[in-house]
């Protein structure tokens, strides 16, 4: 049988790496964060509620090994993170993405409720 989705669906495709990096829900928060600005670490952990330094670091250095943050050290101790030109055209999708999210997730939280209750 001949896939007739599109070349996304095949398993070797770019498009799937492309998705499994901005589906994780850490690495959409950090680009999100380093949109507005640069920012260092530090900056990061408060700014995104419930990430641990640890899975920050983790998810800055997968970013960054696939082109979409660039670590600035501007002295020893004083590091930023940025967005290189490949990462600031996902700065658009995930705007709209935050849109939606922010206009329907209490309705996401309303079904969720209602099918624990029937449970």
């Amino acid at each position: 049988m001949q896939n007739t989705a599109g070349p996304a669906f095949l398993a070797d495709c770019p498009t799937r790496l492309a998705v499994d990096i901005i589906s994780d829900k850490w690495a959409v928060l950090v680009l999100f964060g380093l949109s507005q600005q640069p920012r260092r670490h530090g900056e990061l952990v408060d700014l995104i509620g419930g990430v641990s330094r640890k899975v920050l670091t983790q998810t800055l250095r997968r970013l960054q090994e696939y082109g979409l943050v660039e670590r600035h050290a501007e002295a020893p101790r004083r590091v930023e993170y940025r967005l290189t030109d490949l990462g600031l055209t996902l700065v658009e999708p995930i705007e709209v993405l935050t849109n939606w999210a922010r206009d329907h997730g209490g309705a996401i939280v309303d079904f969720q409720e209602a099918a624990e209750a029937a449970v």
